[in-house]
C-alpha cells in the first residue's frame, strides 16, 4: 500500500472481530517499525507492553472500567493492544545504557562523538529537568512521536487499529506494575480486524478546510 492511499483509507476503529488474530510476521514488522521510532536526542523515553494473549487483554482491560468502559470491548476483542508507556525520569542508568547502545551500535566513528553526544543529551536533560521544568511533558511528546509511526505502519500493512487515551492511568499502572520499574502508561493502541459494528469505517473523513489549516509564506 502506497503511504498516500493508507492515510487516506485509515480510521480509528470502534469495534473487533473477536477471535480474529494478526500474523505474527505482520505483527513483528510493526513492533520493529515501533523499536526504530525517532525521539529527541534519541533519549528512547519509553517502553511499549504488548498483550497477545486474552491473558494479557484482560490485564489491560483492568483499566477501562467505569467511565472509560465504552474501550473495553475494543481492548479484549483485538488481536493485540500494545500499552506505550514513558519513563517516569532519565535518571543516570537509563543515560549510560542509551549511550552504551549507540557505542555497541557503531554510532562514533569520529574523535569526540561519544563524548559530544553524551553532553548534548544530558544538556537537552537539564534544558527540561532544572529550566523548563517540564520532564514528563517532553517524554510524553516522544511516545506520541512513536505514536503517530505505529498508527501509519499499521496503516500501510492493511491492520486496524485504535488508539486510546479513555483509561484509568493509575488502574493501568498497577495492573501491568509500571511504576516498580519506573514507567507509567500514556496510551493504549488496540490492533486486529474490525467488525460489521464498526460504524466508523462507513464514515467520511473530516477535516477543516487546507486554507484553515495551512499558512504559507
Amino acid at each position: 500500500m502506497q503511504v498516500k492511499d493508507a492515510i487516506l483509507s485509515r480510521h480509528t476503529v470502534k469495534a473487533y472481530e473477536a477471535g480474529q488474530t494478526l500474523p505474527q510476521e505482520q505483527v513483528d514488522t510493526l513492533l520493529t517499525w515501533l523499536h526504530n521510532s525517532p525521539s529527541s536526542v534519541n533519549s528512547q523515553p519509553w517502553h511499549f507492553v504488548v498483550a497477545s494473549t486474552p491473558e494479557g487483554r484482560d490485564t489491560i482491560a483492568q483499566a477501562a472500567t467505569g467511565t472509560f468502559a465504552y474501550n473495553h470491548p475494543k481492548i479484549v476483542d483485538a488481536s493485540h493492544v500494545i500499552a506505550l508507556c514513558m519513563r517516569t525520569d532519565l535518571d543516570e542508568a537509563h543515560l549510560r545504557a542509551v549511550l552504551a547502545q549507540e557505542e555497541a551500535d557503531g554510532r562514533f566513528r569520529a574523535e569526540g562523538a561519544r563524548e559530544g553526544q553524551d553532553k548534548s543529551r544530558r544538556s537537552y536533560v537539564d534544558l527540561h529537568r532544572y529550566v523548563q521544568r517540564d520532564m514528563p511533558q517532553w517524554m510524553e511528546k516522544q511516545v506520541y512521536l512513536a505514536l503517530g509511526g505505529l498508527l501509519l505502519g499499521a496503516a500501510m500493512l492493511g491492520i486496524d487499529a485504535t488508539p486510546m487515551e479513555g483509561f484509568d492511568g493509575a488502574a493501568l499502572d498497577q495492573a501491568l506494575k509500571l511504576r516498580e520499574r519506573g514507567l507509567t502508561g500514556v496510551v493504549l493502541v488496540a490492533l486486529g480486524r474490525r467488525s460489521e459494528k464498526d460504524f466508523n469505517a462507513g464514515l467520511p473523513k473530516s477535516r477543516l478546510p487546507r486554507e484553515t489549516v495551512f499558512t504559507h509564506i
